[in-house]
């Protein structure tokens, strides 16, 4: 593949900012531990005051998958992306009155707009927010929590759980699929709801 489009498509798709002190920090739902983990390491150091874990179950398996690494460490019943991430952060020293979850999601777009009806809830003023999520996932959940929340200032401050990473997506298939596929509904999934924001 020309390497210009390859370096296109990493440069769109793996978005990548420094941490800084904000008001949150969203977790688009997922089943290894290593987001919430660094999400907590962050609070931890102060860089926010809320956690705001998403996420029920998946819409493709209709149940939650399970956890994917660290499974000595994090053993619980878990039903939920939301209760995972919960115990994970609870485990890493963040307490229970930093974080306000939401359970109901089951992909991307419902993570970023009922995480902002249950922020709203909270009666929380999001200003500033940093996005911990999967590597390949950072510009859809950039895009996708923009909108939710369109007047805070959102960074994204990725993990890598899949070993699939800006410098080699294109080396395997797997790769491949997945950050093509988010290409693909970088597009798709936002014709809606980009001319709703645009026009």
């Amino acid at each position: 593949m020309n390497t210009r489009i390859i370096s296109d498509i990493s440069n769109f798709i793996f978005l990548s900012d420094k941490p800084e002190k904000v008001d949150a920090i969203f977790l688009p739902g997922g089943s290894y531990p290593e987001q919430p983990e660094y999400a907590a390491e962050l609070y931890n150091r102060g860089y926010a005051k809320w956690l705001i874990p998403s996420g029920g179950v998946s819409v493709k398996q209709d149940k939650w998958p399970g956890v994917r690494s660290k499974a000595d460490r994090y053993s619980g019943d878990y039903q939920s992306d939301c209760a995972f991430f919960t115990d994970v952060l609870l485990k890493n020293g963040v307490p229970a009155s930093a974080i306000i979850g939401e359970n109901q999601s089951g992909h991307t777009r419902d993570n970023a707009f009922l995480s902002r009806k249950a922020v709203d809830r909270a009666g929380i003023a999001i200003k500033t927010a940093m996005i911990v999520c999967k590597a390949f996932h950072a510009r859809r959940c950039l895009m996708l929590y923009q909108m939710a929340f369109p007047n805070a200032d959102i960074k994204v401050c990725p993990v890598h759980c899949y070993n699939i990473t800006k410098e080699n997506w294109y080396k395997s298939e797997a790769g491949i699929d997945r950050v093509l596929g988010e290409l693909a509904r970088c597009g798709n999934q936002f014709v809606g709801d980009i001319k709703r924001y645009l026009l």
